[in-house]
């Protein structure tokens, strides 16, 4: 076995044509309702090693789990199918709609929390995210982190997860660069005008300003610091009026 604790090819659990290894968890249930997946949420599991993440995923009494996991060396573990709901979102909402479990698929990557993302890690995962979205017929904009849909509750994958990277490959999506700065003498106040646009792209509409900005600096501006800003306003703008979610309702 590997230093890891995660077995390769002596593994018995059967590995897919596309070299997932399947691990089957118990901690999952059917999707609610006439859910099905239209996002995929990222996630860092914030544990020492993979194999302690593994054993937390599939631990019964832990109550967690994801559809796919993946380590820093790229191995892809899929631990729940993809027809399943699993049980790694918790509270919080995108696009209006909350019950994020039972619209989405969950993809834990190893990492403590604080470590860049090895390549052979982002390789696998922009694998594994090209057939998920080509499955379920996902837009790049449906790939959100943990952070957007909760805000301020959880910082994953945080500030240190490639996103420009995703959506260079159409895997995700970045604010144009640059984005024109907002016109002087718009209607509403920075903070107005920051909230209506981050509730047309998706984050609830009732989020504290601090905490609104925290999370959407953390994806899309994590070198940024101090106050609201015009980059911030125009970044967020340009987004929603690429990226709308039509369900978002928008905060006056």
């Amino acid at each position: 076995m590997p230093a890891n604790g995660i077995r390769r090819s002596s593994d018995p659990s059967p590995v897919d044509p596309g070299g997932v290894i399947r691990h089957p968890s118990p901690n999952h249930g059917a999707r609610r309702g006439d859910a099905r997946p239209e996002l995929v949420v990222l996630h860092y599991t914030a544990m020492d090693s993979c194999a302690e993440a593994l054993a937390r995923l599939c631990d019964p009494a832990a109550e967690v789990s994801a559809h796919y996991l993946i380590d820093a060396d790229g191995t892809v573990l899929q631990l729940v199918d993809e027809a399943q709901r699993a049980w790694h979102a918790g509270a919080g909402s995108w696009g209006g709609r909350d019950d994020v479990n039972s619209r989405s698929i969950g993809i834990e990557l190893y990492n403590p929390g604080a470590h860049p993302f090895p390549e052979p890690q982002m390789a696998a995962l922009e694998h594994l995210l090209a057939g998920v979205l080509d499955r379920h017929g996902i837009a790049p904009e449906g790939v959100i982190g943990h952070s957007d849909m909760a805000p301020g509750r959880k910082h994953d994958p945080g500030p240190r997860f490639d996103w420009r990277r995703l959506a260079r490959r159409g895997l995700s999506v970045w604010p144009a660069t640059p984005p024109a700065l907002p016109a002087p003498g718009a209607a509403g106040t920075d903070a107005q005008r920051m909230a209506r646009a981050a509730s047309r792209f998706g984050y609830a509409p009732d989020l504290p300003d601090e905490a609104l900005l925290g999370a959407f600096r953390l994806r899309f501006r994590p070198w940024a610091a101090g106050p609201l800003c015009p980059a911030d306003i125009a970044a967020i703008e340009d987004l929603a009026a690429r990226f709308a979610v039509d369900a978002a309702p928008s905060r006056t």
